[in-house]
Formats: structure tokens, C-alpha cells, sequence
């Protein structure tokens, strides 16, 4: 989870300023977090505390509303509709990381990735992308290899994980949907050699940087087991003191390594 907010964080000023390498400053003084965090952190605290998902996110929304959030994500969020909206989009799978931590088995992490993701996104791709997203955490905390992980994630969800960052850098560009976010964002992972390595090479890509990096990050922890202590600090210090808490707690719950 702390992974997708770093990756959150580091990704916010690359989103509409992309750049197609891997050498760049992980933070700078107007990197910040958006909507990943927010809503990644509200379902951390939706499974806590057994909170209901669509008034959870809807509250953290409005508590902070200028973090960038979807056209179509916002309208819902701020008005008294509660209805999902059949999206594909990519914020099924850059908020559900908590799942992937919480729950044990492939049965109960593939009910509430669905759960998570259907107040919203209930497009089948929406969901999709939710549960390839916690399948792929879950395997790399359970220390499976990468090639187990790609495999699995090949067979059961049917994403095309066999090209390379090298192929897809001169040709990606910006897409907000779970297919063609998804599968880069699990690329960059199995690329790369270590948690900063796996940030650098998902903002890399271009596109939706932050979300990309969210997803990648997200994995990357659960597989590494190991932030650099500079970037826990940085990507703690940059969150409001009760996103911070609520971070601070799960991970004292859950992330254990």
C-alpha cells in the first residue's frame, strides 16, 4: 500500500509533463499526492474499520477535493447519485493495493477486489483490472517468482505481459483505461530490479504516470519487501496527518515484512 502512494507521489508531476527515461528526480517540491492516494488509502480504511465503500470514498472525496480525480469519478463522488457508472477506467485498479494485503486466498481477494471496484467500475475491464492489480500483490507477498506471477496473471486475466518497456516507451501514450494501464504498469514490475528501479521504469512509460506508477509501486512493495527509507519519509511526509495515520496504522496491521 505504501508503494502505491510512493508511486502515487513520485508520478504526480509526470502526468501531463511526460518523460521517456528513467533518470530523473524522484521528488520535487510540488510532488504531491492525488487521487490514487486518497482513495487508496479511503479502502484501506473502508477494510479496518468495515466501513461501506461508496460512502467511504464519497467522504474522502469531498475532504479533499482538488486531487485530480476523473470527470466522471467526481460526479458521482459529489452528488447524491450513488449509482456505478460501468467504467473501464484505470481507478478500480489504483485504489484496491489494501486488498491485496488484507485478505489470504485468491477467493476472497478476487470477491473484494469486485467489491471495491463496482460502487464505480462496474465495466467488466473495470473490474478486471482491480482483481489482476490485488492477485499480483497478493502473489508477490506470498514470494511467488516473477515468472509464477506473470504467468498467472497471463492465464487468468488474459493481459499480453511478453513486450517490453523498451517496445511500448516510444509508442504509449496517455490512457486512462484498466486494459492499457493495467499490463504496462505489471510490465514496468517485472522489469525492474528493486522498488526504485520499478518506480523510475513505470513513470518511464509516459502516460497516466501517477496511476502507472501507483500500480507498479504497489506490486514492487509486496515483491521487494524493501522502500528505500528516503522514500518511506518523503512519501509519508507528504500526506496529511490523518492520510498518514490511517497509513500508518494498516501497515502496522498488515504489511508485514
Amino acid at each position: 500500500m505504501l508503494g502505491a502512494i510512493i508511486g502515487d507521489i513520485v508520478g504526480s508531476i509526470y502526468e501531463f509533463n511526460n518523460i521517456k527515461t528513467t533518470e530523473f528526480p524522484l521528488f520535487k517540491s510540488v510532488s504531491r499526492f492525488t487521487d490514487d492516494s486518497v482513495l487508496t488509502i479511503a479502502v484501506a480504511d473502508c477494510l479496518m474499520n468495515k466501513k461501506p465503500y461508496t460512502e467511504t470514498l464519497k467522504e474522502y472525496s469531498k475532504k479533499y477535493p482538488n486531487r485530480g480525480y476523473g470527470s466522471r469519478f467526481r460526479n458521482w463522488a459529489f452528488s447524491s447519485n450513488s449509482l456505478p457508472y460501468n467504467s473501464w477506467g484505470n481507478g478500480s485498479a489504483m485504489r484496491v493495493s489494501p486488498v491485496g494485503w488484507v485478505f489470504n486466498n485468491t477467493k476472497d481477494i478476487m470477491e473484494e477486489a469486485k467489491k471495491s471496484a463496482e460502487i464505480t467500475h462496474n465495466h467488466p475491464e473495470g473490474i478486471k483490472g482491480a482483481q489482476a492489480t490485488a492477485m499480483a500483490i497478493f502473489l508477490a507477498r506470498e514470494r511467488e517468482s516473477k515468472s509464477i506471477i506473470k504467468s498467472y496473471i497471463e492465464k487468468e486475466f488474459g493481459y499480453d505481459l511478453s513486450r517490453t518497456l523498451e517496445q511500448l516507451r516510444p509508442i504509449y501514450k496517455f490512457n486512462e483505461s484498466c486494459q492499457e494501464t493495467v499490463p504496462e504498469a505489471i510490465i514496468a514490475f517485472l522489469e525492474s530490479e528493486n522498488f526504485e528501479d520499478s518506480i523510475r521504469k513505470a513513470v518511464s512509460l509516459g502516460g497516466d504516470s501517477d496511476t502507472l506508477a501507483c500500480i507498479t509501486g504497489s506490486i514492487a512493495e509486496a515483491f521487494y519487501q524493501d522502500i528505500p527509507e528516503e522514500m518511506k519519509k518523503e512519501g509519508l511526509s507528504r500526506l496529511s496527518p490523518e492520510l498518514q495515520e490511517i497509513t500508518l496504522k494498516f501497515l502496522s496491521l498488515y504489511v508485514k515484512y
